[in-house]
This record gives structure tokens, C-alpha cells and sequence, in this order.
């Protein structure tokens, strides 16, 4: 799938794509770095770190050509709700824990985390400082970059995160740069060459990131972040894992299948981001509840990328379609490779349009849920993205030649309506789903 986040190569093109979910909604356009871009800033630069190493400022072109070099068991919620437990696995004669229950088991990881910091002043402290070359202004620079990105390929998001404290807008912008860099090794111009081995590279330099070790200007920016922020380094490892399963696969045999590579491509942006944009201080929903929420909307979000990208996906050789419910609907891959719309295909595509609803209903309860100068980009953002679906509708359901986008003149009425909700404070009286 072609977009989760940025690619680390050199290229001017620029498209949309369906493996982003959560950063794709908010405007992420595929980021291909140009030369203008990238080089012109990282290529020249070079200071020390101390005598022994020195810290590197690298073009990302130049950085592809090298390949990169560079526990469950937490307390559970019996009120938390699960779309599905267990999976039966009749050849092993035993219970396999299904997709959705390992994600709920990270997301109870993530939670418990943030709250076992929140609740101690001294696990807040922040992490030693980045020692940077010359001067503290270069992590200035590192963040100013990153903003520039984030405005000129995310504008809608970009202004929303101007809202924000000046603190949490520089750490969204970082987590964005990188998540798109990584997706960028899968899908970008030079993902022909990327290999399993180049995706353990770039594991490895994100362990060094989180370590206080970036290896250039932008993960610079990262790795000051997750300094400062109660940012987990599972869901980064995950977002790789889902790159790595694009390189390999191609089908996905049921929605079990396929909602363990939503989450991987797209739930982990959300889980990344919740420590960041924070929990409004007058909300009484659960920690559990609002990183459930923000993985909803990744979901949704990579639900509606996939729905929207069929035509695209197959002529590339791909289907992200449960391979199940398209046999149970009369259907199989050569008719997705046909691109006919027929009474098949609509009923099909109505049950998957009503499926991802069901995630961005899930989604929206956890919005209000958090910090207020955080909510009007993600509100922004859901309702944006949602109406894609409303669009992939008007086209008859023909997404085999017809691209489903909403207009300019929708998302500007989208925006005042995003704002309006963005004001609405925390509920007292939570929803059921919501409460632990």
C-alpha cells in the first residue's frame, strides 16, 4: 500500500495512498523529499559530537543509498470492549489470541505507562539533554524543519497543530516526519531495492534515536521528543513490522488478518500521538478508553484508505480486501483485477463502508476526551476523512477507476464544524463503552 507515512528517498513526485490511517487523514500527502528539500539542508552539514564520534547531519537520499545504516499481562478491563477475544485454530487443536486482543494488550501497555509516569514527578524528569554540535539552536532548526514538512505537505493538519502549545506542535510535527520517512522505505521511488535486512537497519537507528543517539537532523527532533514526552517506543517498532509485512504480503485471507495490519500501518500513529496531545484534565474517561479511541480513528482511517485505493492497489498486484468476505459476497480477485461495478461489488463495499463507520463512531468518543488545544486538528481530521466515504458512495461504488476525494469547498465547511466540536468540553457522564 502506498503511503503510510514518508519515504526516505529523493523523488519530487507527490500522491495520495492507503497505508496511513491516522496521519494520512489529516491531510499527510505522500512526502517523496526532493533535493530542494532535503539535501540542500542535511547534505553539507557536519559537526562533532565529542572526539570520538561524530553526530550526522545526512542527506535522506544519501542515507537510502547506504540502507539506513544506522509484555503482555497488564491489568485488563472487563468493561473495555473487544470486538472479537479468541480465535479457534482447529489444526493446532488450541486457542490462538485473535489480532484485536494483541492490540488491545498494547494498548493497555501504552496506557499503563502513561499513567504509571504521570503518577510518579520523578519518572517525568526529563531524559538527558542531545548533546548537539555547536549550538541548541540546530534542534531549533531540526523542529523549524520539520514544521516546514508538515506545512507544505499536511496544510489543514499543519494549522490545526498551530493551535496547539508550542511544545506539543514541534513533538506532532517530529512524530510525523518520521512516521512518513518510514513508510517511505516500502513505498517511495527506491522501495524495489529495500530489503528485510534495510528494515533492520532502520529498527536499529531508532533504537539509537530513542537512546539519545540520532543519527541526523530530523530524528534529532524525534529523539528530543521522546525525551520529553511519555512516548513509547513499541508502537515506532510496530509501524516498522507493518512495513515489513508490506514487503512480503500481498492478501489478507480474513478481517483478523487485516486489522493487525491496519493497526501496524496506521493505530500505532494514534498511540503515538496520545501522550503527546495529552488527556484533558477534566476528563473522567480512562486512559485505556481514549488510546482505544485514537486507535479506532487509525483504523477507520486505513479502512477508508483501502476502500478508496482499490483500482490503485490492483494494478500494483494487491488486494487489502478480506479474502473471505470477498468469496462470501460472490467475488474474488479477478473480478477486483476486472474493475466492473456490479450488484456484487455494491453490497460488498456496503458492508465495508459500514464497517469502517463502526471504527469512526468508536473514534469520535474518545476526541472530546482530550487536552483541549489538541482537539480541533483530530476533529478536523475525522470529519474530513470521513467523508470519503460519503464520496466512494456518489461514485457508485466505483473505486476501480474513479479516485474518491473531498472537495475544497466541503473540507472549508468542515473546518467551522471541527472547531465548534473541538470546544465542546469533556462529558461527565461517560458512555458505557467508555468507562472502566
Amino acid at each position: 500500500m502506498s503511503v503510510t507515512l514518508l519515504r526516505v528517498v529523493s523523488s519530487p513526485s507527490l500522491d495520495l495512498s492507503n497505508s496511513t490511517g491516522l496521519l494520512d487523514s489529516f491531510g499527510f500527502v505522500k512526502l517523496v523529499e526532493s533535493p530542494r528539500f532535503l539535501s540542500r539542508d542535511f547534505g553539507s552539514i557536519r559537526a562533532k559530537k565529542d572526539k570520538k564520534k561524530r553526530w550526522r547531519f545526512c542527506s535522506l537520499s544519501t542515507d537510502m543509498k547506504y540502507a539506513c545504516v544506522g509484555q503482555s499481562g497488564l491489568e485488563s478491563s472487563s468493561n473495555f470492549p473487544l470486538l472479537s477475544n479468541v480465535l479457534a485454530n482447529p489444526t493446532a487443536g488450541e486457542v490462538a489470541i485473535s489480532s484485536e486482543q494483541m492490540v488491545y494488550d498494547v494498548v493497555l501497555k501504552q496506557a499503563s505507562l502513561v499513567k504509571r509516569k504521570l503518577s510518579s514527578s520523578s519518572e517525568l524528569e526529563v531524559k538527558p539533554e542531545i548533546v548537539l554540535p555547536g549550538n541548541l539552536s540546530l534542534l531549533s532548526e531540526a523542529y523549524d524543519r520539520c514544521g516546514e514538512i508538515c506545512a507544505e505537505y499536511a496544510k489543514t493538519f499543519y494549522l490545526g497543530t498551530l493551535l496547539m502549545t508550542p511544545e506539543r506542535r514541534r513533538a506532532i510535527w517530529a512524530i510525523y516526519v518520521w512516521c512518513r520517512r518510514t513508510d517511505e522505505l516500502v513505498d517511495g521511488p527506491n522501495a524495489s531495492h529495500i530489503t528485510p535486512t534495510a528494515m533492520d537497519r532502520w529498527e536499529s537507528r531508532l533504537e539509537e534515536l530513542f537512546q539519545g543517539r540520532p543519527f541526523d537532523m530530523l530524528d534529532a527532533a524525534l529523539s528530543d521528543t521522546v525525551a520529553k514526552f511519555p512516548v513509547d517506543i513499541l508502537p515506532f517498532k510496530d509501524m516498522i513490522e507493518g512495513m515489513r509485512m508490506d514487503l512480503k504480503k500481498s492478501r489478507y485471507k480474513n478481517f483478523d488478518e487485516l486489522y493487525l495490519y491496519c493497526y501496524y500501518v496506521a493505530g500505532t500513529v494514534g498511540l503515538m500521538s496520545v501522550p503527546v496531545m495529552g488527556i484533558s484534565p477534566h476528563s473522567e474517561a480512562t486512559t485505556e478508553s481514549v488510546y482505544n479511541a485514537a486507535l479506532a480513528l487509525g483504523i477507520s482511517n486505513q479502512l477508508t484508505n483501502i476502500l478508496r485505493d482499490v483500482g490503485e492497489d490492483a494494478r500494483r498486484g494487491r488486494v487489502y480486501l478480506p479474502q473471505d468476505e470477498l468469496a462470501q459476497a460472490g467475488l474474488s480477485d479477478d473480478d477486483i483485477f476486472a474493475g466492473k461495478v456490479t450488484d456484487k461489488w455494491r453490497n460488498f463495499m456496503k458492508s465495508q463502508i459500514k464497517r469502517a463507520r463502526m471504527f469512526f463512531d468508536e473514534a469520535e468518543k474518545g476526541v472530546t476526551e482530550l487536552n483541549e488545544a489538541s482537539r480541533w486538528p483530530v476533529w478536523a481530521s475525522l470529519l474530513l476523512y470521513r467523508q470519503i466515504l460519503d464520496e466512494i458512495e456518489a461514485n457508485d461504488y466505483n473505486t476501480f477507476t474513479k479516485r474518491a476525494y473531498v472537495s475544497k469547498a466541503k473540507k472549508l465547511l468542515s473546518l467551522p464544524m471541527a472547531y465548534a466540536r473541538s470546544m465542546v468540553p469533556p462529558s461527565r457522564k461517560l458512555p458505557h463503552v467508555m468507562k472502566a
